[in-house]
């Protein structure tokens, strides 16, 4: 199970690399940027993205080479990883910790309510 959600800085929109993106006239690649952090996300792949995913996030390799070339993605064997992934994106070992503690917490929260309409509360 992916994560629900990602971390998108509320600076975004000012990033100098982003700001070079929409001089460039680059909207496309700003839309992949995005659908990549979803991805990442999504599938838990620490921010890789392998070649095959391109069609999932809505992209070509045009795309991703813009994303390399504006710093926004590093080339890897086989795929792309976003830039600074780690810095900004909770790690798979603290996703998966809340998650437990989520589930740990609904059960919980299952068994009171459970055991309280047997008691007719």
């Amino acid at each position: 199970m992916g994560l629900a959600w990602v971390r998108l800085d509320t600076q975004f929109p000012s990033n100098p690399k982003v700001l070079e993106l929409v001089a460039a006239k680059q909207y496309r690649a700003l839309f992949v940027y995005l659908g990549s952090l979803a991805y990442c996300g999504q599938h838990e792949t620490g921010g890789y993205i392998p070649d095959t995913a391109l069609p999932f996030i809505h992209a070509s390799r045009k795309e991703a080479n813009v994303l390399v070339e504006h710093g926004m993605w590093d080339l890897e064997p086989c795929g792309w990883s976003v830039h600074d992934w780690d810095e900004c994106q909770v790690s798979d070992e603290a996703s998966r910790r809340r998650r437990e503690r989520a589930m740990k917490g609904a059960q919980k929260r299952w068994e009171n309510a459970r055991k309280a309409k047997l008691r007719g509360i």
